[in-house]
């Protein structure tokens, strides 16, 4: 038998994690063409700049030489109607000349440099289209499988070509039950420590059973409820320079440093599985058994962390609960933790059942 004594425990909180990436950038081709050729390797580091695909690029070097080809025209219109209307501005004070004519060669000075501007902007559409023609990656991050390759067709931006996953940092997301964000909500410590940058550390078991070997902080808290499920997706970063962690993986994951105060704390093995329930054996003032319902809501060590139906000076019931039955009476002893001291040996039996 124990006596309940409130105290501070560390909650043992535990979840199944799913690894992700920090950031995942799909490549996309935005020239239409044949593919010539793929210089780099599936599944390896890439860097930003380097050249992941070369698109034919024969109809979009042609665009370009035409669009030069117009603002050269342009330019030469323009340098034109600017030597007309110097000249027809030049006669206008000895009245050689109509002002309507002047004003003529200044609106076709006007719409020259305007077609200019739209031919100088077809260039730089032009040219633009040409350099995408090479495809360069944006980000640097380990490249995952080719999605067309050397020979194949792209149309436009519709054609994925790869995706690009940035692993160091990564991340890992879990949901906590519903239950469990109420009580997290309900206490401001908890609440602190949990949220974004709190000081709530997260492991990270990997699927082999070792533990990662660095520690992780949660940064970012789903603000909408899943209508699904009824929770929140909590995100932890960490550091992954070996790339150990990789997307898709399950883990476990356990947050440290979330501390329950006055709780109330029991063996594991006092709390009995009933009809879908939990209950303990207490016994009362007058050493008679009596059974109570309790939720247990988390481990802490070897022991059950009870959230309801138990109260400070209780007497629980560890050991010999198979042989007693509510109202027989016992001849309760204080529990020995059998990790801590050797068992004693019970001198005499009580008639009606022996508990601890």
């Amino acid at each position: 038998m124990i006596t309940v004594t409130p105290r501070t425990v560390e909650d043992n909180l535990e979840f199944t994690g799913q690894v992700r990436a920090f950031r995942s950038v799909q490549v996309r081709a935005q020239a239409t063409g044949v593919i010539l050729a793929r210089p780099f390797i599936e599944g390896v580091q890439i860097h930003a700049g380097d050249v992941l695909y070369r698109i034919d690029p024969t109809t979009s070097d042609a665009e370009w030489r035409s669009a030069k080809a117009r603002l050269a025209s342009a330019q030469a219109t323009l340098a034109n109607a600017e030597t007309i209307a110097e000249r027809l501005h030049a006669l206008l004070p000895g009245n050689a000349v109509a002002r309507q004519d002047v004003d003529n060669a200044d609106a076709q000075v006007k719409s020259a440099r305007a077609s200019v501007d739209d031919a100088r902007g077809t260039v730089d559409a032009a040219q633009k289209n040409l350099s995408e023609t090479t495809v360069r990656a944006q980000i640097s991050g380990r490249i995952e499988r080719t999605m067309l390759d050397v020979g194949a067709r792209v149309t436009g931006p519709a054609d994925l070509l790869t995706t690009i996953d940035v692993l160091d940092p990564i991340y890992v997301t879990f949901r906590p039950s519903t239950d469990e964000q109420a009580e997290w909500r309900r206490s401001p410590g908890y609440a602190r420590a949990i949220a974004p940058g709190g000081s709530a550390r997260v492991e990270a078991t990997l699927p082999d059973g070792h533990s990662f070997p660095t520690e992780g902080r949660i940064g970012y808290i789903d603000p909408v409820v899943d209508p699904q499920t009824g929770t929140q997706e909590y995100r932890a970063e960490f550091a992954n320079p070996n790339g150990i962690m990789l997307p898709g993986q399950f883990v476990r994951v356990r947050l440290h440093g979330l501390a329950h105060k006055d709780a109330i704390v029991i063996p594991q093995r006092a709390v009995l599985q009933q009809m879908g329930g939990q209950m303990v054996y207490v016994v009362g003032s007058d050493n008679k058994v009596a059974s109570r319902d309790v939720k247990a809501t988390a481990w802490t060590g070897s022991d059950w962390l009870i959230s309801t139906g138990l109260a400070a000076g209780d007497r629980v019931v560890v050991d010999g609960v198979q042989k007693i039955h509510p109202g027989a009476p016992v001849h309760a002893t204080p529990f020995v933790d059998s990790a801590a001291a050797p068992p004693v040996a019970s001198q005499s039996a009580p008639r009606q059942g022996l508990a601890r």
